[in-house]
């Protein structure tokens, strides 16, 4: 009787797929695993069986799946969270600009637009003027400051913010000369804009 060739140990085809072979040694392996010189004749059967194969392939005889020579290609990639693409702008406006909710635009909308029909009341004199003003920027101090707890930085924005409403709103009030709403107004209601601005959507 001849010796049993290595496919015949593991009692597969010489024909069969690499999953087959691996099945048929898997399946030996639970059945015998006891045996231990059973289990060497199974593993010298299986390694020759892979070296087989493997000079097969180097003469060409056996294309090898694309799943077992690029196995990257036969696994799905998982979702990976890639950074959200960043926003046009440098980086240092992005961190300037502030996403804000429906509330945090109502409540400075709503403080700015009492005091802007306070300044503009026809019987108001400069005194209550100039006291809409501080109360202007003291809100936006407070609106900004409780962003971020950042108080030099919430000084900063509401000077600038104030600054450039007053020299802005003079500039265009220069033009108001002979309108329903004196100079002085239209510039404390356009500073009032522009506070409500940066307290808004700065932060």
């Amino acid at each position: 009787m001849s010796e049993q060739t290595p496919y015949e140990l593991l009692g597969v085809p010489e024909d069969a797929s690499f999953d087959e072979v691996q099945d048929a040694r898997g399946r030996m392996a639970d059945q015998y695993g006891g045996d231990k010189k059973r289990m060497e004749i199974i593993e010298a059967a299986y390694d020759a069986i892979l070296m087989d194969r493997l000079r097969q392939r180097q003469e060409g005889k056996i294309k090898v799946p694309e799943r077992i020579r690029f196995p990257e290609r036969a696994v799905p990639s998982s979702p990976s969270f890639a950074p959200a693409p960043a926003k046009g702008g440098p980086a240092w406006l992005q961190r300037l600009i502030d996403s804000p909710s429906l509330p945090d635009i109502l409540w400075p909308g709503g403080v700015y637009a009492g005091l802007s029909g306070l300044s503009i009341y026809p019987g108001g004199s400069d005194s209550v003027l100039q006291l809409t003003l501080a109360v202007g920027v003291g809100s936006c101090l407070y609106f900004l400051n409780r962003k971020e707890q950042k108080f030099g930085r919430a000084v900063l924005l509401t000077v600038a913010g104030l600054i450039f409403g007053l020299v802005l709103g003079g500039i265009l009030g220069s033009f108001m000369t002979g309108t329903l709403i004196a100079p002085e107004k239209f510039i404390a209601l356009f500073t009032f804009v522009i506070l409500w601005l940066v307290s808004s959507f700065l932060r």
